[in-house]
């Protein structure tokens, strides 16, 4: 019997970050072995055991083959015949295909502390590449979403990692099959809701989408990216993809990050309102039927609003329409309906004290203040990464202004004077386009 960590725990080592949880494969043992050694069997489609006192899995070395649609159309064999290089083939990535060998079940000392790699998966690490063990990825529909959280999970880390070319084919191949049709709700929301959690939310959605499979895994998400009002200066997919990326900076939890989102559902004017309205500076752009830039002051507000309800309907009937084929948790889910239905108070510069004792009523935040904090955080949000975008584009503006875009003539002072001249009109020129 030989016992073997494997998997993120050697991965991470190699990569020098932190990790608690490990797993193991064992080789040579049969289930009697493991129950007699008094580890406590937990899975039902292959052996895994607990340890008794860690609660460690410990699985036995096992093959899979093939045997029918999604990700659970598998035949597996256990058995001690099953070598470990056998076993680390039928994982999906070369960087999660590694082993190092420990003592005993008992004892995991590593034996040598030698990392075992039939794959590649030690140049693949250094070379930064996500790709696959063996041409059996293409088997499994669950790897596209696994890849493209792994993709996420070190988006915002020294290790950057690329999709190997030959990885995206398999992948174009699971596409283009109906494979990903029978990935279940579950599964999708177990893997969507992992990789809002991680430090680049965003990078996960990007990737499906890079990819083509969003179309397929969230099709009205997808289709929502695709739509692009150019009456906006900041796209759709920018403004989403920088708020879930303060979202994480920030570290706000699932709900917040789920809402933020479901604003995809939201037309683009209405993203573009969120700052407009919240900084008593309105200028009516697709929200209205004129497409005029007319100045709104804050008497029209109540008006505005109106004009912006059928917006509102699409986008909350589309969050729940996803939230309910995804089988998102009914708290995530209503947290999300709080905040469209009190974003007309959030836009609003002079709320009446009507207002104000409706939103404290809907949300309950008489008995408790949390959740109404919580949609008030997300609201700044909102804000802020419509700020920070329009920010980027100033200091783009800037930047690209130089001596050789003044008159070579000037001298002195003149110079300095002139590019900071050129460089308010450039950005002068962004805010009379917005």
């Amino acid at each position: 019997m030989q016992v073997y960590i494997v998997g993120g725990a050697v991965r991470d080592q190699l990569l020098g970050r932190h990790f608690t949880d490990k797993d193991y494969v064992v080789v040579g043992a049969t289930p009697q072995e493991m129950l007699d050694a008094g580890f406590i069997q937990v899975g039902a489609d292959f052996p895994v055991f607990l340890h008794p006192t860690t609660r460690a899995e410990y699985a036995l070395a096992r093959t899979e083959r093939k045997s029918g649609k999604g990700y659970k159309g598998f035949e597996v064999y256990a058995a001690p015949d099953v070598s470990l290089e056998e076993d680390l083939k039928r994982r999906d990535l070369t960087i999660n295909a590694m082993a190092i060998e420990v003592k005993s079940l008992v004892d995991d000392t590593p034996v040598s502390g030698e990392v075992i790699d039939y794959y590649g998966g030690i140049d693949d690490i250094k070379n930064k590449v996500l790709r696959h063990v063996s041409e059996a990825f293409s088997e499994d529909p669950l790897r596209v979403l696994r890849i493209a959280r792994f993709y996420g999970r070190f988006y915002n880390t020294d290790y950057r990692f690329s999709i190997a070319d030959e990885t995206k084919q398999l992948i174009t191949q699971i596409i283009e099959s109906d494979e990903l049709q029978h990935l279940t709700a579950e599964r999708v929301w177990q893997e969507t809701s992992r990789a809002l959690m991680q430090s680049a939310p965003q990078a996960y959605i990007d990737c499906l989408l890079d990819l083509g499979a969003l179309s397929q895994v969230l099709p009205n998400l997808a289709q929502a990216f695709d739509f692009n009002d150019h009456q906006t200066t900041v796209t759709h997919q920018d403004f989403v993809f920088q708020a879930l990326q303060l979202a994480a900076s920030m570290s706000l939890d699932l709900t917040q990050r789920w809402s933020i989102l479901m604003s995809s559902f939201a037309a683009p004017s209405l993203i573009k309102t969120i700052y407009e309205i919240s900084n008593k500076f309105i200028t009516k752009t697709s929200l209205d039927a004129h497409n005029n830039h007319d100045t709104v002051t804050p008497n029209e507000l109540d008006d505005d609003a109106q004009i912006s309800s059928a917006v509102l309907q699409q986008w909350s009937e589309q969050s729940k329409q996803l939230a309910a084929s995804l089988k998102v948790p009914k708290k995530i889910a209503q947290f999300n309906s709080s905040y469209i239905n009190s974003f007309p108070y959030f836009i609003s510069n002079q709320p009446q004290a009507s207002q104000i004792a409706a939103l404290i009523a809907a949300n309950k935040a008489d008995k408790d203040p949390e959740t109404l904090m919580a949609l008030m955080t997300l609201h700044k949000v909102f804000e802020l990464s419509y700020q920070q975008l329009e920010f980027q584009r100033y200091i783009e503006a800037y930047q690209k202004i130089s001596i050789k875009d003044v008159d070579s003539s000037l001298q002195g002072s003149a110079i300095g004077a002139a590019i900071e001249a050129a460089r308010i009109e450039a950005i002068q020129d962004l805010i009379e386009k917005s």
